[in-house]
């Protein structure tokens, strides 16, 4: 039992990396966008390019079903939002799993 509870809190771990490439991605296109950050540099157009290239098939479905709302993009808080609720319901688990 305690190696399943150690394996969900590895996954818990995992999800919060994830959260925080996220944070990072979001910070770093808005520093594109207005202008502080230059794509024309190599090292931040390879950077956007991975973090775009890993997150596209993560954020695209939430992408495509939420509505337009002139250009702002919610979808990264709305996976944020799912992956902490997965989060807890793992921990919520670990925990049951470690009682007596």
């Amino acid at each position: 039992m305690n190696t399943l509870a150690g394996l969900l809190n590895f996954l818990v771990y995992l999800l919060q990396l994830l959260i925080w490439v996220i944070i990072i991605q979001a910070v770093l296109s808005w520093l594109v966008a207005f202008n502080v950050v230059n794509t024309r540099n190599r090292f931040v157009a390879a950077v956007l390019d991975g973090l775009d290239r890993f997150l596209s098939p993560i954020l695209a479905p939430i992408r495509r079903r939420m509505p337009d709302l002139g250009g702002i993009d919610f979808s990264p808080l709305v996976v944020i939002l799912g992956i902490v609720l997965v989060q807890q319901l793992l921990q919520g688990l670990a925990l049951d799993l470690r009682l007596p």
